[in-house]
C-alpha cells in the first residue's frame, strides 16, 4: 500500500476525555476513530483521574481499530504523531507514553504535537472542500482556550488576542451547570438558544485591553441574575430556559466577533477561520458566515467531526512536521500548559 511517495502517519489524541486515533496517508484521513468517556456525566464535568484511567483502557483497541479500518500494518508507518499538550497531564501521559513506546519499537519518529495548532491545521485535511489561504485569521474557541491567531504558514502562529481568565467554552459549560443542564452543557445551550429570544436578558460585556477576552465577569453576571430571579420565582429557569440560553449565547458570540472584526481590519486579513470544540456551535457558525457576506471575508468552518477533539487534526499537523523533518525526542515530556510559539 505504501509507495515511496506516500507518508503514512498514525496519530493519537488524548488531551482530555476522548481517546482518538487516526491514520493519515499524506494529508488525507484513512481512518479517524474516537472513543468517548460517559463516566464523567455523573460528575457534571471531566474528572482527571477517571479520564486517564479510561484512556488506559481505550487506547489499545482504538489504535487497533484505526489501523484495521485504514488497512495499514504497523510496519508501514513512517511516524507516530501524538498530542504533547496542552491538556490534562494524566490523559496526555497515556497517549504520549504509548506513542513514543510504539514508535521506538518500530524504529520510526514520534512527533509531539501542539493541541491548539492541530485544531487550526485541521482546515488543511486533504478531503475538505475549502482551505484557507495564508495568512489567515483563526478564532480558536474551546473549553480551555479562546484565542485569535494569525497563521502565516503551517509552522508560524502569532497569537494576537486571548482570554485573560475563563475560556468561552468554559463559560458555556458553567452557565449550563447553573441552569441544571447535564454535562456537556454547551451543546444543550446551543440547542435551546435556537428557540429563544436573544434580546430577553442583557449581560455584561467587560472591556479589556487589546484584542483579548474576559468571560469571568459574564459568568458571574449570569449566575447572579439566575439566583436573584429564582428567589423571586422558583420556576424562573424552567419558564425562561430558552431565552436565557439565547441571550447568553448571543452575548458570547458578540464578544468573540467584535474582537475578530477588529483584528481583521487591523491586519487587513479577509480569510477568517474557526477552530476548536466551540466552533461546532451553530450560532457562532451562522454569525461568522453572515459577517463574511457583509464584510467580504472568505469564511472557513471545519466539519463537525474536525471541530471537537479528534486525531485527524493531530495527523495533519504531524504530516507537516514530518515533511519539515521536525523530529521529536524520547525525553519529550507531556505538558499541561504549552503556549503557541
Amino acid at each position: 500500500m505504501n509507495s515511496t511517495e506516500d507518508i503514512i502517519i498514525l496519530a493519537i489524541e488524548s488531551s482530555c476525555d476522548d481517546t482518538a486515533a487516526a491514520v493519515m496517508k499524506n494529508d488525507k484521513v484513512l481512518a479517524n476513530i474516537v472513543a468517548g468517556q460517559d463516566v464523567h456525566r455523573a460528575y457534571g464535568g471531566v474528572v482527571p483521574e477517571l479520564a486517564s484511567r479510561a484512556h488506559q483502557k481505550h487506547i489499545v483497541p482504538v489504535v487497533h481499530q484505526a489501523l484495521k479500518a485504514a488497512q495499514v500494518e504497523p510496519s508501514e508507518l513512517n511516524a507516530i504523531a501524538y498530542t504533547k499538550g496542552p491538556g490534562l497531564l494524566g490523559s496526555l501521559l497515556v497517549g504520549a507514553s504509548f506513542a513514543k513506546s510504539m514508535a521506538q519499537s518500530l524504529g520510526i519518529p514520534a512527533l509531539p504535537i501542539h493541541h491548539m495548532k492541530a485544531h487550526i491545521l485541521a482546515h488543511f485535511i486533504g478531503d475538505l472542500p475549502s482551505k484557507p489561504k495564508f495568512p489567515f485569521l483563526c478564532l480558536t474557541v474551546s473549553g480551555g482556550h479562546t484565542q485569535i491567531v494569525i497563521v502565516k504558514d503551517p509552522y508560524t502562529f502569532d497569537v494576537v488576542g486571548e482570554t485573560l481568565d475563563d475560556a468561552a467554552g468554559e463559560a458555556f459549560d458553567k452557565a449550563a451547570k447553573i441552569l441544571g443542564l447535564p454535562y456537556p452543557g454547551g451543546p444543550l445551550i446551543d440547542m435551546y438558544a435556537a428557540e429563544g429570544d436573544s434580546k430577553k436578558f442583557k449581560f455584561t460585556k467587560p472591556k479589556v485591553d487589546g484584542y483579548n477576552f474576559s468571560f469571568s465577569g459574564l459568568k458571574t453576571n449570569f449566575r447572579n441574575l439566575v439566583e436573584r430571579e429564582r428567589r423571586r420565582n422558583p420556576a424562573f429557569i424552567q419558564e425562561n430556559l430558552k431565552d436565557l440560553c439565547a441571550s447568553l449565547q448571543a452575548t458570547i458570540i458578540e464578544m468573540l466577533m467584535e474582537q475578530v472584526k477588529r483584528v481583521a481590519v487591523e491586519y487587513k486579513i479577509t480569510e477568517v477561520a474557526l477552530a476548536g470544540g466551540v466552533s461546532a456551535n451553530s450560532g457562532l457558525r451562522v454569525r461568522l458566515e453572515k459577517e463574511a457576506l457583509f464584510l467580504g471575508w472568505k469564511a472557513h468552518i471545519p466539519p463537525f467531526e474536525y471541530c471537537t477533539d479528534n486525531a485527524g487534526m493531530i495527523g495533519i499537523t504531524g504530516y507537516y512536521e514530518y515533511i519539515a523533518e521536525h523530529k521529536g525526542k524520547l525525553d519529550d515530556a507531556a505538558t499541561a500548559r504549552w503556549r503557541i510559539e
